[in-house]
């Protein structure tokens, strides 16, 4: 086979890859894409039994006799799962899961993408101020890899005596 033919098979592996989505093709079938967040939270007997896919970041990881449960911070989803901008949110959700979800694993700040049947509603404090969470039964989980940050060394160009530090949390590429 013609080297430049391999080469063309794995660049489009590649290309084909990195645009999948996180979750499965039949549970993207059955979600709704077409509601926000900020409705479902308002309307949780309206959009009971739907399911939506959700992204999020943990703040706990609780397992208890009726499963695991996770509490998140919502943040929006692109159409592959990835989520868009943690800065942004709707506001808080549940999620249940009939399994265990270990909490070390599952931890505060990490970020998941899940596709879940809203099943409810739960009340829980935070702070002084009791919250309602919407609350949904896990169809699947997606949890991203814990990106780790590095600090390098440099010499800026015009101040070659005045060292500095800088931190990236994603590869620079060029």
């Amino acid at each position: 086979m013609n080297i430049k033919r391999v080469l063309l098979l794995v660049a489009v592996g590649f290309l084909i890859s990195s645009c999948t989505h996180v979750l499965s093709k039949s549970v993207r079938e059955q979600s709704r894409t077409d509601i926000l967040f900020s409705e479902i939270k308002g309307n949780i007997d309206k959009y009971k039994g739907s399911i939506f896919i959700l992204g999020g970041i943990i703040v706990e990881t609780k397992n208890t006799e009726e499963g695991s449960i996770i509490e998140a911070v919502q943040t929006p989803v692109n159409e592959y799962g990835d989520l868009i901008d943690t800065d942004l949110s709707s506001g808080r959700f549940m999620a249940i899961d009939k399994g265990y979800l270990d909490p070390m694993i599952h931890k505060k700040r990490r970020e998941i993408t899940i596709a879940g049947e809203l099943i409810g509603s739960r009340k829980k404090k935070i702070g002084d101020t009791e919250y309602t969470y919407p609350l949904f039964a896990i169809k699947e989980l997606h949890l991203w890899k814990e990106e780790k940050g590095r600090y390098y060394y440099y010499y800026h160009p015009p101040y070659p005596y005045y060292p500095h530090w800088y931190w990236y949390r994603y590869p620079y590429w060029w």
